[in-house]
């Protein structure tokens, strides 16, 4: 079932017996178990319904033991198991899942991959009673719509290209995404956008030195800019990782190979071949008409090496500032 739905269903009382949260992404099972840990029972109730488990303490017979036990002055007993994964034993919960207490919510939260899909009765015993969440790490692409869909339940909003800026910064994790939209919540007033001087003065990200200028730089072929950019990156290392930027450049001019093949597309064919927001189209498509494809090719040679420079492989350069200097010089000649 969808993350959403599952968490319309709790705000609705539309209780499973049994919660199966399981994959990639821990953001969705977090917030669901944190959803169920708060909001079931009340601060009296939970006292003597409530019990929280974790995978490597505990094994099947005492989870069942704690799902077996009958309410005390409250409609629901609540066991959650955390780390679930870590768990031995897991698979041997299939009877009780099979014949659940209908008094009892059982949650277990298999964080960071998914549970062997061979295990049959589990997985028949499931399908049966359990609800089931299968979480995937978000692909870079997806991040700035899940950023402008963060910043609206925070009522805020926030543009293409700021999102894509603080997507760029944070990741894919959405733990922290979450946790800087939050700040930014605190900070501006209910309903305004969130802009540059925003997420400069409270996520600590330059307005006019970020990766997305750069980009923008590199694929204008402006050498002063990129340059005094990557000056800027060098100089505050801690809040501008160079192993992040190096994914940056990977991203970037993986976007502009499949470009070069759709640069004469309409942005909206172009946006939707190519997988980018509709409104960097034009963008993408101007910097892949600055490239050929074996300077294209070239670039993910240069930025190999860079990768090996920053991390002292084959080379005598530890500089930041060389490292940048270098791709850079190499990549316009």
């Amino acid at each position: 079932m969808d993350y959403k739905k599952i968490l319309a269903n709790l705000k609705k009382k539309d209780y499973a017996p049994v919660y199966f949260l399981q994959g990639e992404e821990s953001y969705f099972i977090d917030q669901i178990v944190d959803y169920i840990d708060k909001e079931i029972l009340t601060e009296g109730e939970k006292s003597f319904n409530q019990v929280v488990l974790y995978g490597k303490e505990t094994d099947f017979k005492q989870v069942v033991d704690q799902a077996m036990q009958f309410p005390m002055m409250a409609a629901y007993r609540v066991v959650i198991v955390k780390e679930a994964q870590s768990m031995s034993s897991l698979e041997k919960l299939s009877s009780y899942i099979d014949n659940p207490s209908t008094q009892t919510i059982l949650v277990l939260a298999h964080k960071h991959k998914k549970f062997d899909k061979r295990k049959k009765a589990f997985w028949a015993a499931l399908k049966k009673n359990a609800v089931v969440l299968e979480t995937k790490k978000l692909y870079d692409n997806q991040v700035p719509a899940h950023i402008i869909a963060k910043s609206k339940e925070n009522n805020l909003r926030i543009d293409n290209k700021t999102a894509f800026i603080l997507s760029e910064h944070l990741g894919n994790d959405l733990s922290k995404i979450a946790n800087e939209i939050e700040k930014l919540a605190l900070n501006i007033p209910a309903g305004s956008t969130i802009d540059l001087n925003h997420i400069q003065q409270f996520v600590g990200i330059s307005k006019d030195y970020n990766v997305f200028e750069l980009q923008k730089a590199i694929g204008a072929k402006n050498k002063k800019k990129a340059y005094a950019i990557v000056k800027y990156f060098a100089q505050n290392s801690k809040a501008n990782p160079i192993q992040r930027n190096i994914g940056s450049f990977y991203n970037y001019f993986s976007t502009l190979f499949l470009s070069k093949k759709f640069e004469k597309a309409d942005d909206r064919t172009f946006a939707s071949k190519v997988r980018v927001n509709p409104y960097f189209a034009k963008d993408y498509k101007a910097a892949a008409s600055n490239y050929t494809l074996p300077q294209i090719k070239r670039a993910f040679k240069l930025i190999h090496a860079m990768d090996k420079a920053s991390k002292g492989v084959e080379t005598r350069r530890s500089n930041e500032m060389g490292i940048y200097q270098e791709f850079l010089f190499k990549l316009f000649a």
